[in-house]
Order: structure tokens, then C-alpha cells, then sequence
């Protein structure tokens, strides 16, 4: 039997979502001039709230607009890694971290499958000591990267199927594993319920709610 201990990252091992601090921090290093864009960005916000643009096309959008759509690939993987180590020390959950140790010392493979861009999150992993990422990703051409999204925006459905192409790129049979799905946001029941074990961590009403129903497991972690 394979264990797998599969974990959410916003909100769930951070204590706030990344992508608006990453373009925070980014946009300064990268480009500043950029910042004149900064309230188009509540624009395709409105849209998204609206229904107008849906959820991965916002984020397209809103990372083409801050650091464009052509993007410098050492600079964006240099920013990355600061970006990083910004947010192991100002917004990783303590307690979170310490559950992500306490997996794998247990024996088990620790996962992050997040919607986050893999370009920064793959950074955070490495951080926190977790060499398996599933996020989003971008499509990259030699030196440039493209805010356009590669394949799916990793969220609801569309996590569980790369969670489960991951496994059979692995070459883990899903009958052989014994597979733990931690996450804060409701978005995620899809994986929990495919899971062996799920967690509500730091969860939402919704997902409160839900698991109080499902019989999985809450946790506070902030």
C-alpha cells in the first residue's frame, strides 16, 4: 500500500491566498511601470464576480497585465524564489507545516495540489521540503513564459483529474494507495470524496458544513 498525503496550499498551508501577494511582490522587481495597470485589475475582478470571466481566464488576465505576456523566464523563476521565502516567513501556518513534517515522517508521500501558478508554488515546495507539486501551469517557450494556461486550471473537477493523471504518470495504481486530501475550501470536495481520508482544514462554512456531513475530519490550523 502507497500513502499519500495530498495537501491545498492556499489557505490551507498559508494563512491568506497567493497570487495578489505574488503579483504584489513581483510587479516591483519585474516591471514597476506596470503598476499603472494595477486597476484593471479590479476590473476583471468585477468581471469574474459577475460571471463575465471565468475563474482561470481571471487569472490570465490579471498575470498578463502585471508582468505581460511575455514574460522573462530567469527573472520570473528569480522572483519566484524570493517570493518564496517571503511567504515560508510571513504566511505558512506553523501548525501546518508542523502536519506536513508529521506526514512524512509517518512514511507517507506528501503532495501540494494547488490552483496556484507551479511557477511559485514548485518554489515553496522546495521550501518546505515537498518534491511533488500538481498546480497550474503555464505554457513556456524557451525563455519567455506565457500567462496563458497550460491544460487546466487546477480547481474542483479539474484538480482531481491532474491528481489523477499525476498518479498514473507515478505509476500508482489508486486501488494500491491509501490517499489523505487536506483542504480548507469546499471547491475541493471532488478530491476529499475521492480520498481515502479527508481533512477540512481552516475550512470555510460550506466545507464545514459538508464535512460535518461527509465524516471527515476538521482541523484548525490557524
Amino acid at each position: 500500500m502507497k500513502p499519500l498525503s495530498i495537501f491545498d496550499m492556499d489557505k490551507t498551508i498559508t494563512r491568506a491566498a497567493t497570487f495578489g501577494p505574488f503579483l504584489i511582490y513581483a510587479v516591483p522587481r519585474y516591471a514597476p511601470w506596470r503598476i499603472v495597470f494595477a486597476p484593471l485589475v479590479l476590473l476583471t475582478t468585477l468581471g469574474f464576480m459577475l460571471r463575465l470571466v471565468s475563474r482561470a481566464r481571471l487569472k490570465e488576465m490579471n498575470l498578463s497585465l502585471m508582468l505581460g505576456g511575455d514574460i522573462d523566464a530567469a527573472k520570473l523563476d528569480r522572483i519566484s524564489a524570493g517570493f518564496a521565502g517571503h511567504t515560508l516567513s510571513r504566511n505558512c501556518l506553523g501548525r501546518a507545516l508542523a502536519r506536513v513534517e508529521a506526514e512524512r515522517a509517518a512514511g507517507r508521500r506528501v503532495v501540494l495540489a494547488t490552483a496556484s501558478y507551479a511557477f511559485y508554488v514548485r518554489q515553496i515546495a522546495t521550501l518546505i521540503g515537498v518534491e511533488d507539486v500538481i498546480a497550474t501551469r503555464t505554457t513556456d517557450a524557451g525563455r519567455t513564459t506565457s500567462p496563458k494556461i497550460n491544460g487546466e486550471n487546477c480547481y474542483g473537477e479539474a484538480k482531481l483529474r491532474m491528481v489523477q493523471a499525476w498518479l498514473a504518470g507515478e505509476k500508482i495504481d489508486r486501488t494500491d494507495a491509501h490517499i489523505r486530501f487536506f483542504s480548507d475550501h469546499v471547491s475541493d470536495a471532488p478530491c476529499m470524496d475521492w480520498a481515502n481520508e479527508g481533512f477540512a482544514t481552516n475550512a470555510h462554512a460550506p466545507l464545514r458544513a459538508l464535512a460535518a456531513k461527509k465524516g471527515w475530519q476538521i482541523l484548525d490550523w490557524a
